[in-house]
């Protein structure tokens, strides 16, 4: 029911990587990383890699700065790893790397996830910014979290975040 305050360019199309953070997944049984590619396309933007990690700081942060260094990518979408249990590593591994956050993308979150779950929504660490010109977000791993916030938040501004970082 609300309504963008800039329309977005229509013919962007966002090249993005999703990476999803597992010590136990694997490409057959990761619904979450299948779940955020099937609706980048068919919101009309592209997957240009996709990659499991373990939940190990130094793997998360070396893939964050490798996918940063590729020209042709505009967002990278991790899942996995945002809670708070000793081996969720995932918003200690990013954060310190962002340049810029985006605040308001972590508190609309767990508002949101509030309505849907409750006061557990309170051990989201999900985070969003910029690292070297790319948008990075970081998301639960469980389907129903990615399905939230690709669909309340990430693909209802995706174009013009991306517009607006190429600014300049």
């Amino acid at each position: 029911m609300s309504t963008a305050p800039h329309p977005d360019l229509a013919e962007l199309v966002v090249r993005c990587a999703v990476v999803t953070v597992s010590d136990t997944r694997t490409v057959e049984t990761d619904k979450s990383g299948q779940r955020i590619q099937q609706l980048l396309h068919g919101a009309g933007h592209s997957v240009a890699t996709y990659t499991i990690v373990k939940d190990e700081p130094d793997q998360i942060r070396s893939h964050l700065q490798t996918l940063s260094q590729h020209s042709d990518l505009e967002a990278l979408i991790f899942n996995g790893g945002t809670g708070i249990a000793p081996r969720d590593t995932t918003y200690d591994a990013i954060e310190g790397f962002l340049e810029k956050t985006l605040p308001g993308f972590g508190e609309l979150f767990r508002w949101l996830s509030y309505q849907e779950i409750g006061s557990r929504a309170i051990a989201s660490r999900a985070i969003a910014g910029i690292y070297r010109t790319k948008l990075v977000f970081s998301l639960p791993g469980s389907t129903n979290a990615v399905t939230l916030a690709m669909e309340k938040l990430i693909l209802p501004e995706l174009k013009h975040l991306v517009s607006q970082l190429q600014q300049g």
